[in-house]
């Protein structure tokens, strides 16, 4: 075997930490072909498939995205379920190294009682269901008039402000025609979000905060006897920048006199009060009150249960408390955390060593926490491990140093071959020419709506229109 090939990379998962991986591997020194692998007929992962469709100013984060896939000199193979279509035994075939960022699309589990009633709701499969995820049902139960949402980051923002807001107000936006219409047939009137924290502690940003303040037709409410601060908080106000614009915006709210509250629809948001149940009153099985316990801040920010319990009539609870990954098959997994086993982005086994060539970045490495800016430092951290272990140039790297391999181990390192092995299984694999039609074809569905784009939803769908199999 000799180093005269490029090294041969494979990325599982075509979200941005997968994409910002692929691209800054692509500018290091080595002679490196890469190859981004992606479960569903589109890249993008949760910019695409996460972000509210009435944010176009986060979605925007795709056109860097878009940049780096269109270069060329790195190849889209979407379509193809890692676990299902190819596994570690097979990556390694074609493979000198692999990076997993699958991220974390799941909801993190939140020990409730009643938490499984009908009308208990994980917000994940909420947002992908008004994402137009195409791997989960077209229907959605909007039935309740009154909804809880639990969470105090700018997911239950997200979803409370989807709630609430009026179908026609989605329309400009890139929202399924199936959404819509679930949307626009709910006959909501208020949604109450709770943060068990007081209002210098949440995770809102402020820019998406003060957007509630612009929905047309809701009113938003803010409570002052939910608003306390301790010396925690107010130590986190002055540190902060971001804390104290929340802050300011919230106190102005609760200066609103409640009679100019006229819309037809309400966001309460409360603090201090923690969930402690979800209740069944009729014993049908269906959500008819969540139970909050009133909470008390401690000092220095965190808050303990005060024993004073409220009961607030809502047919339905979503829960907002973060996502959590899932394990892959032959990958060692933490279950307490919901990332892969890893260090610095090499992925460790049971006893803490590196499972040669195996690396790991974004959501699924580090957990669901952080913005953009984390993820870019996170692939750099990954790649930059990868490098050393290919070069034995650093700390702990599995290559020696003038190894004539050059960490070259895949026994079938030509490009080609991987598409061979994906046509002999029966996957319609989506490159990323067939990925520009669909593009194309979204972009030509909004035109005439004056939108940008409506996003086509049904998998099969979007495989026929990116391999021309559809008929306009």
């Amino acid at each position: 075997m000799t180093s005269t090939r490029p090294l041969r990379v494979a990325i599982v998962g075509a979200g941005p930490a997968g994409i910002y991986a692929a691209d800054i591997l692509s500018k290091t020194d080595l002679d490196v072909s890469i190859d981004l692998f992606e479960r569903l007929p589109a890249p993008f992962g949760l910019v695409r498939y996460g972000v509210a469709p009435d944010h176009p100013r986060i979605k925007q984060i795709i056109v860097a995205l878009h940049k780096v896939l269109s270069r060329g000199d790195v190849r889209l193979l979407a379509n193809v379920d890692y676990g299902v279509d190819l596994k570690l035994e097979d990556l390694r075939q074609f493979y000198d190294a692999v990076i997993f960022s699958t991220g974390s699309i799941k909801d993190a589990p939140l020990p409730l009682p009643g938490v499984e009633l009908d009308g208990s709701y994980g917000a994940a499969d909420f947002v992908s269901w008004y994402d137009g995820h195409p791997d989960v049902p077209r229907t959605w139960p909007l039935e309740a008039k009154s909804v809880a949402v639990l969470g105090a980051g700018n997911v239950a923002l997200d979803v409370a402000r989807v709630l609430a807001k009026h179908a026609d107000d989605m329309l400009p936006t890139d929202i399924p025609a199936n959404v819509y219409e679930g949307l626009k047939a709910s006959p909501v009137t208020d949604v109450h979000v709770f943060a068990r924290r007081g209002p210098a502690q949440v995770k809102f940003s402020p820019l998406e905060l003060r957007e509630l303040g612009h929905v047309r037709d809701v009113d938003i409410v803010v409570y002052p006897e939910d608003y306390d601060f301790d010396e925690g908080s107010m130590a986190a106000i002055e540190s902060s920048n971001q804390t104290k614009q929340v802050v300011k915006t919230l106190t102005d709210w609760t200066l609103v006199d409640p009679s100019t509250h006229t819309a037809s629809r309400r966001l309460h948001l409360h603090f201090l009060h923690q969930p402690a149940a979800i209740l069944d009153e009729d014993g049908a099985g269906k959500v008819t009150a969540l139970r909050t316990e009133r909470t008390a801040l401690q000092g220095d920010g965190s808050v303990k249960g005060t024993g004073e319990f409220h009961d607030w009539p809502v047919e339905a609870v979503y829960r907002a408390v973060g996502y959590f990954g899932s394990p892959l098959p032959e990958i060692p997994f933490d279950q307490d955390k919901g990332v892969i086993s890893n260090r610095e982005g090499r992925v460790v086994d049971m006893v803490g060593d590196h499972l040669h060539g195996v690396y790991t970045t974004g959501w699924i490495k580090r957990g669901p926490v952080g913005l953009i800016g984390h993820t870019k430092s996170d692939a750099s951290e990954t790649v930059r491990h990868l490098v050393e272990d290919v070069t034995g140039v650093g700390d702990g790297g599995d290559v020696a140093a003038g190894d004539p391999a050059g960490g070259r181990t895949a026994p079938h390192g030509d490009p080609q071959a991987v598409l061979e092995f994906l046509t002999e299984r029966g996957v319609d694999v989506v490159e990323w020419h067939d990925f520009a039609l669909l593009d194309e074809h979204e972009r030509s569905l909004g035109e005439p709506h004056g939108r940008e784009r409506i996003k086509v939803v049904p998998r099969e769908e979007m495989i026929a229109v990116a391999k021309k199999r559809h008929s306009s």
